[in-house]
Parts: C-alpha cells; sequence; structure tokens
C-alpha cells in the first residue's frame, strides 16, 4: 500500500480485521451551523472513533486546532484506543475536507500506516454501505510519537520563506478568499493572501462523486496554478485544515519536500505587520 488512500471497497473488505482502525475526522467551519460531534453519534462507519481535531490541539495557543505537543498527542492517541503498528483510515463527512488534516496529524507524529478514505462518508454511504450510530470506545493501546519537525512550518519559518521565496507557498482556501473579495469565516482577519502565493482550492481535486482525481488531473490542477512540483511547498489555508489536502494531493504525486503551515491564515492574516496583497 504506496498510496495514502484507500477505496470503500478495500475498507469494506478490511474493516473488521483486527489491526485496521476507522477514525472519523470531520470538521465543519465557524458559521456552518453543524455538529461534528452531534453527527458523529448519529451515523458513523462502524466501528469508527472520533477523531475530534478540535480536542486534539495545543489547548494553551490560541489559534485554532493547533499541533498539539508529541507527549500530548500520544496520551490521546493511548486513550482513543490509537495504538503503534495499526493500520488506520482516516473519513470525514464530507468527502474530502477534514480527513486529510487527520491523516497529516497522524503522520506527522509518526503513524507509519495512515491512510485516507477516498470518497468519505458520503461515497460509503451512497454505495449502500452500513453505518452505525453511538460512541465507540476502545480499550488503550500504546502509541509513540515522534514529531517530524520538517513537516511543520511555524510563524518565524512562514515569514522568512514569504520574504524570500525559498519554498513554493499553495494555499487551499476558495478563489474569492485568497483573492481578498469574501470575508474570513472568522472575525478580525484581513483579506488576501500572503505574497507570492499561489492558490488551489480543494474542489479542483476532486471527481464529481468526490474521490480524488488521478495523477494527470492533480498534475494538470497544479499546472494551472502555477506550482512547479521540482520545487518545495509549503501548504496553507485558513487554519492548517484543508492546506493538508493540497499536501495529500502533493504527496499523491510523489513530492516529498513538504511543510504544514500550520498558523496558516488564522495567524497571518490577524498580524498587522504581516504583508497581505489582494488581487
Amino acid at each position: 500500500m504506496t498510496s495514502p488512500l484507500v477505496s470503500t471497497d478495500w475498507l469494506a473488505a478490511h474493516l473488521t480485521a483486527p489491526d485496521v482502525l476507522v477514525l472519523d475526522a470531520s470538521l465543519h467551519l465557524p458559521g456552518s451551523g453543524r455538529d461534528a460531534n452531534a453527527e458523529y453519534l448519529q451515523e458513523h462507519i462502524p466501528g469508527a472513533v472520533r477523531f475530534d481535531i478540535d480536542a486534539i490541539s495545543d489547548k494553551t495557543n490560541p489559534l485554532p486546532h493547533m499541533l498539539p505537543a508529541p507527549h500530548v498527542f500520544s496520551s490521546m492517541m493511548r486513550k482513543l484506543g490509537i495504538g503503534d503498528g495499526m493500520t488506520l483510515v482516516v473519513y470525514d463527512s464530507l468527502g474530502l475536507f477534514s480527513a486529510a488534516r487527520g491523516w497529516w496529524m497522524l503522520k506527522t507524529m509518526g503513524a507509519a500506516r495512515v491512510f485516507v478514505l477516498d470518497g468519505g462518508l458520503p461515497k460509503w454511504k451512497a454505495e449502500g454501505r452500513p453505518v452505525e450510530d453511538g460512541a465507540v470506545r476502545r480499550p488503550e493501546r500504546h502509541f509513540t510519537a515522534r514529531l517530524n519537525h520538517g513537516a511543520v512550518t511555524d510563524l518565524a519559518d512562514m515569514r522568512r520563506i514569504v520574504e524570500s521565496g525559498v519554498r513554493q507557498v499553495v494555499d487551499a482556501r476558495s478563489a474569492e478568499r485568497f483573492a481578498g473579495t469574501a470575508p474570513e469565516p472568522r472575525p478580525g482577519l484581513r483579506s488576501g493572501h500572503m505574497p507570492g502565493a499561489l492558490n488551489t482550492p480543494i474542489a479542483r481535486f476532486l471527481n464529481a462523486d468526490g474521490t480524488v482525481k488521478d495523477e494527470a488531473g492533480l498534475r494538470a490542477v497544479f499546472a494551472e496554478a502555477g506550482v512547479d512540483l521540482a520545487r518545495p511547498v509549503t501548504t496553507s489555508c485558513g487554519s492548517g485544515v484543508t492546506a493538508a489536502v493540497v499536501t495529500l494531493a502533493l504527496t499523491l504525486l510523489g513530492h516529498r519536500d513538504l511543510s504544514l503551515y500550520d498558523g496558516s491564515w488564522s495567524e497571518w492574516g490577524g498580524l498587522p505587520d504581516a504583508p497581505v496583497v489582494t488581487g
């Protein structure tokens, strides 16, 4: 299994395997009126554990769902029953929105076998596959977190990247938010983007059924956005969630020199001295 994606057929065939654990990493934007935790209790893939991205975060940081310290992450994974050596399949209720963030968090913390369900819960349900309700509790397991520091970009690094242009910055927000013609969903943030950033809204990576495009389709998306696949990339978005979709798409193409700006626009757009351009 070299791809970071697994199909619904694969998951259905391996759903009861003792080493496979399914994680519901659903998350919704502020103001959506939806509650991912409540929706999980109403329906989820059988056996799926709730992987709450908001809860699994650095509570000392005012920015939304920032990656926690490795020892904190280990403790949270242990309580969820996520252990070393398990095969983890992450999905979300929108198809592909926040599942990639869960995948990135686990990979960045050292999980060796973690995948994203292609098409997510919508495709699973559209195929008539079973769901269940209620919370899933699993016995505690040992999880060893080994943070890949190179996969995470902080504010100081981001300032250097923007100033030097040493890495490409690829922003996953909508074209309207990127251009500054639509307001940010979080109050107090300026509209626009970082100087030199490129824009690849995540819907462009998906087929009509919500699955990820093939290699040729992904390459076309990046080519249209002006992304040079031979150069390093740092991904960004509104709060570090959909940036992971871009990271996932680049990983599918074999790109390895990748980092994700965890603070993303929630941090950059709120700083009065951070350069912002529109258009």
